[in-house]
C-alpha cells in the first residue's frame, strides 16, 4: 500500500510538472505574440481549483492529471466580439501560429536540459562499468570479454558509469554500428585492449538487447557468513547463529552469499542440507525455507543477514558530477542525444525492429516515477528529464492533434500561401485521432499484461 502512494504521489507530481511547464510554453508565447488566452489548465475534467486573473484568464488544476490544455480565444470555437478579433488565434499569421504551437514542445526541451543540469551539478551514484562473466553463447563472450574488465570507451567515446554505459550502447545498437570496445583489464590493473563485437545475433531491441549481448555489471563474490539471523525465521528456528559461515548445500559448495539467496528464492519449502563452520567446527543443519509472496509472486527465505564489506564494493563505485558551468554542455548534448534516441526508437518500432512493448503506459510511468523518487532526488530528476523529452519528440510528431501535425499544417500554408481546406482538416482529425486512440490502447495493454504476466 506505500509502495502505491508513493507511485501515485510521483505519478501526479512528475506529470504536473512536465505537462504544466509544456503548456506553459505555449501560454507565454501566446501572451507574448498578442493572442487572449482564455484558460490554462493542468489536467482534464472538473476543475479542483481555479482562479481567474486580471485579464480574465482562468487558472484550473482539473481532476484527471494526464495531461494539459491552454485555450485560446478563436473563432473557429465561439463567437468572438468584433473589438477582439485581433486577438483570435485563427486570425494570427501562420507564423505566429507555427511559434506557439512550437512552444510546447521546445518548452519540455528547455525542461530537460534543466533537469539533466541539476543531475550533473547535484552528481549522481552509480557502478563502474565492470563487466560480469558473460553468458557462453552471447555476443560478449564470443568477442572474448572476460568477467572483470572494465569498459572504458565505446566508438571511441568515454563512458564512466554503467548508466552512460548503457545509453552509449543503446545508440550504436539501433544505429547498427559494429561496437568497438577498449576494455580495462580490472579496477586495479591498468592494462587494456580493444575488441570489436559481432552485433548480428543480437536483437536491435532494448528489451532483449543486453541479454543478446550478455552484459550485466560486475557483482563480487560475498562470503557467506551470517551476520544476523531473522527472529521466528527459518534460519533461527533450525538452529543457525550469527557468525556462521556456510559451506555447502546438499553437497554442493555456497563460494557466494547471492548465489545461495537466488537459490533460495527459487525454492520455497525446500529442506536442504546444509553445512557449515562454527568456531572452528563443521557441522551441519536442516532448515524448513519459509515461504512469503511478494508481488504475487512465491518465494523461499531463509531468514538471515550478512555484512556487506564496504571495501569491496568501494571501488566499484563511481559518480557523474559536473562543475556548474561544466554541466551546461553536458546537459545540452544529454538531451539532445536522448531527442535523437527517442526519435530512433518510435521509428524502429513503425519498422518491427523494436518491440512496441517498450510504449510505457501511465502504470509503468508511476512505477517508474515512484522507484526513482525512491533512489533519490538526482534519480526522480533523471526520470523527469527523459520523460520530459519524451513528451517533446511525441508531441513533435507530424500527426494531426498533435502539436507537430499542427507544424505541418502550417508549413503547408506558409509556402501554399492560403490554408488547407476544411475537408483536409476534418480528414487528418480524423486520423491523428485514430492514431492517439490506438497509441494509449497499446500503452494501458502493455501495462496490463504485465500485470497479467
Amino acid at each position: 500500500m506505500l509502495d502505491l502512494i508513493r507511485n501515485a504521489g510521483a505519478f501526479v507530481l512528475a506529470i504536473g510538472v512536465l505537462v504544466a511547464f509544456h503548456e506553459f510554453g505555449h501560454f507565454w508565447v501566446a501572451r507574448k505574440l498578442g493572442v487572449k488566452v482564455l484558460r490554462y489548465s493542468v489536467g482534464f475534467g472538473k476543475p479542483l481549483f481555479m482562479r481567474r486573473g486580471k485579464d480574465g484568464c482562468e487558472y484550473v488544476v482539473a481532476a484527471i492529471p494526464l495531461g494539459g490544455y491552454v485555450k485560446m480565444l478563436d473563432e473557429r470555437e465561439g463567437e468572438v466580439p468584433a473589438a477582439d478579433a485581433h486577438l483570435a488565434f485563427n486570425r494570427q499569421s501562420p507564423y505566429k501560429r507555427f511559434a506557439i504551437v512550437a512552444a510546447g514542445p521546445l518548452a519540455n526541451f528547455l525542461l530537460a536540459i534543466v533537469f539533466f543540469w541539476m543531475v550533473y551539478v547535484l552528481g549522481q551514484p552509480g557502478l563502474k562499468p565492470v563487466v560480469a562473466e558473460p553468458p557462453s553463447q552471447s555476443a560478449a563472450a564470443r568477442a572474448g570479454i572476460r568477467g572483470g574488465e572494465v569498459i572504458t570507451r565505446i566508438n571511441g567515446e568515454s563512458v564512466e558509469t554503467w548508466n552512460a554505459l548503457r545509453t552509449a550502447l543503446l545508440e550504436k545498437v539501433v544505429d547498427r554500428r559494429a561496437l568497438e570496445l577498449e576494455l580495462q583489464a580490472s579496477v586495479r590493473d591498468a592494462a587494456s585492449r580493444s575488441l570489436t563485437v559481432d552485433l548480428s545475433a543480437v536483437r536491435m531491441d532494448p528489451e532483449f538487447l543486453f541479454d543478446d549481448l550478455g552484459l550485466s555489471p560486475f557483482q563480487p563474490k560475498i562470503v557467506p557468513q551470517i551476520s544476523a539471523v531473522e527472529a521466528g525465521g527459518a534460519a533461527e528456528q533450525a538452529g543457525f547463529k550469527a557468525g556462521d559461515k556456510l559451506l555447502t548445500r546438499d553437497g554442493v559448495a555456497i563460494e557466494d552469499w547471492q548465489e545461495w539467496a537466488l537459490w533460495v528464492r527459487a525454492n520455497a519449502g525446500a529442506v536442504p542440507v546444509v553445512t557449515f563452520e562454527r568456531d572452528g567446527q563443521v557441522l551441519s543443519l536442516k532448515p524448513l525455507l519459509a515461504t512469503v509472496e511478494e508481488d504475487g509472486v512465491r518465494m523461499g527465505r531463509f531468514g538471515a543477514r550478512i555484512e556487506l564489506p564496504r571495501e569491496a564494493n568501494a571501488e566499484l563505485l563511481a559518480e557523474d558530477r559536473l562543475s556548474v558551468f561544466a554541466a551546461v554542455p553536458a546537459a545540452i548534448e544529454q538531451t539532445w542525444r536522448m531527442s535523437a534516441l527517442t526519435l530512433k526508437m518510435f521509428g524502429r518500432m513503425f519498422t518491427g525492429e523494436v518491440s512496441v512493448k517498450n510504449v510505457s503506459g501511465p502504470l509503468q510511468i508511476a512505477e517508474a516515477a515512484g522507484f526513482t523518487a525512491s533512489i533519490g532526488i538526482a534519480a526522480f530528476l533523471s526520470f523527469l528529464a527523459l520523460v520530459s523529452v519524451s513528451l517533446g519528440v511525441l508531441n513533435l510528431l507530424p500527426v494531426p492533434l498533435l502539436d507537430g501535425g499542427h507544424l505541418i499544417y502550417y508549413t503547408i500554408e506558409i509556402i501554399k500561401g492560403s490554408p488547407l481546406s476544411e475537408q483536409v482538416m476534418a480528414a487528418g482529425q480524423r486520423v491523428g485521432l485514430t492514431f492517439l486512440i490506438l497509441l494509449m490502447g497499446l500503452a494501458f495493454y502493455n501495462d496490463i499484461s504485465r500485470l497479467v504476466g
